[in-house]
């Protein structure tokens, strides 16, 4: 479904990433984990189109998306939830899910407006709320269900787990399980390494900018070098 093909993409003099390819068949969720600094939102940011590789190529179901504006990323059928939520603070809950559909001329979005809601149920309990005064858990849920809005075949989540209560973040894994079981194919960003291998059908661990190494979430779980690095013994 999505496939990068030795991408390199700089800030500036600094290399973040450095000939990375990666695979996401529809239907999967894929992890990508490693360390502050990594360059796991650099690619996220990159395959949305908000950076340009400056060698390599990005392919989504086929069609090469590197040069792709991100308006017509989204179009194509791919939408980025990103780290820090990112959400409109001075707008109500009901105005950023409707940005969200945005780009959308068809006649479903009052459907999947409801979808939404009935997905977390803490946003039509606050609909009218402005955004910015709600939980950083709640802004979360916002943030995805916004993304869910432009109806994507490919979920990018950038650390969606990021400050939350524990009990949120079993909430939040719970509920992006439930979207990829629904049919969305999800490619997940995630400090919290043991939640994302857990859920994960395969997984790519980037290490200053390279992927060192790959394999199903549940064999990286039973890594000793992961465990190690990323999972506390």
């Amino acid at each position: 479904m999505l496939r990068t093909e030795g991408i390199s993409v700089f800030y500036g003099a600094i290399q973040a990433l450095n000939d990375v390819s990666i695979e996401v068949k529809q239907g999967e969720i894929v992890a990508i984990i490693g360390s502050n600094g990594a360059g796991k939102s650099t690619l996220l940011r990159t395959i949305s189109g908000l950076l340009r590789p400056r060698t390599g190529e990005i392919f989504f179901e086929d069609q090469p998306i590197h040069e792709t504006p991100p308006h017509e990323i989204v179009k194509l059928g791919i939408s980025h939830s990103p780290e820090g939520r990112r959400i409109f603070t001075n707008m109500s809950v009901m105005e950023n899910l409707q940005l969200g559909a945005i780009t959308r001329k068809d006649a479903g979005i009052a459907a999947d407006l409801e979808d939404v809601m009935k997905r977390f149920p803490r946003l039509r309990e606050r609909i009218k709320q402005n955004a910015g005064t709600m939980s950083g858990g709640e802004q979360q849920m916002l943030a995805i269900g916004r993304a869910l809005m432009s109806r994507p075949r490919l979920l990018l989540l950038d650390e969606p787990s990021l400050g939350l209560a524990p009990n949120l973040v079993t909430e939040i894994f719970r509920i992006v399980t439930d979207i990829n079981g629904d049919g969305t194919t999800v490619l997940i960003v995630e400090q919290n390494a043991h939640r994302a291998l857990e859920i994960a059908h395969r997984a790519y661990v980037l290490e200053t900018g390279n992927i060192v190494l790959t394999d199903t979430g549940k064999n990286l779980l039973a890594n000793p070098k992961v465990k190690e690095a990323y999972l506390g013994g």
